[in-house]
């Protein structure tokens, strides 16, 4: 299925943490945070401004980026799961 965001919205698929830290202490499932960095997947046409006209996005498919903590809503795609988020939602690009 394709799927392609409306206006100013983004597909992103998170990109896990580790799983040790420095150290290499294990960090079990319960104690993990999500992550807060992705990629992006899917970008929208760009919303409009006043006289009609897109503004284009920043980010484009392929992006690392970050994002807050809370931001999305989590949707399901082809069985994956992925967030569906405005672009003011995004922190910034990962170069």
């Amino acid at each position: 299925m394709q799927f392609r965001p409306l206006h100013d919205r983004v597909l992103v698929r998170r990109i896990e943490a580790e799983e040790k830290t420095a150290g290499g202490i294990i960090i079990p499932d319960t104690a993990k945070e999500k992550p807060q960095e992705g990629e992006v997947v899917s970008v929208g046409e760009g919303a409009r401004d006043e006289d009609g006209d897109r503004i284009p996005l920043d980010v484009k498919a392929g992006d690392r980026i970050l994002f807050g903590k809370w931001s999305g809503t989590e949707v399901k795609v082809d069985g994956e799961e992925l967030l569906i988020m405005k672009e003011s939602d995004i922190l910034g690009i990962i170069a």
